[in-house]
């Protein structure tokens, strides 16, 4: 993750992080909007967010946003051995999961400067060394 794009969204995890621990959940889940945007093309930062989206939803009592946010803990690492990101998408039930959003204009500049083909190149890389020693050392 580039130096600046990490710092944006340990900012607004930060942020959601002390608004949750205050009980301000709603605003919580804001930031953590903003802080999937930053991070959905990185395996533990988008991990790590639906976790919070999850807790938020929890002490909201919304049913949906629970539900909703499993299902995105379960499609994490499939989106991102496969780069399927839509680009934009702020991460919440309230979205469908599949639907690109348009990027803020302060994370726009951002993401275009780290393009998600060679990153897919090199996880299908990993994946294919992965498997290969497994099947050596079996």
């Amino acid at each position: 993750m580039q130096r600046k794009l990490r710092r944006l969204y340990r900012i607004e995890l930060t942020q959601a992080k002390r608004c949750y621990h205050q009980g301000l959940w709603s605003q919580a889940f804001g930031h953590l909007e903003r802080a999937h945007v930053l991070g959905q093309r990185f395996l533990v930062a988008h991990y790590v967010t639906h976790w919070w989206m999850l807790k938020c939803g929890w002490r909201l009592g919304s049913v949906k946003e629970v539900l909703g946010q499993l299902l995105r803990l379960l499609a994490v690492l499939p989106g991102f051995l496969t780069g399927w990101v839509p680009l934009g998408n702020t991460g919440g039930a309230n979205v469908s999961a599949i639907r690109p959003m348009p990027l803020p204009d302060d994370i726009k500049a951002l993401l275009p400067s780290n393009p998600i083909r060679r990153d897919i190149a090199i996880r299908l890389l990993v994946l294919v060394f992965v498997l290969l020693f497994v099947l050596l050392i079996r």
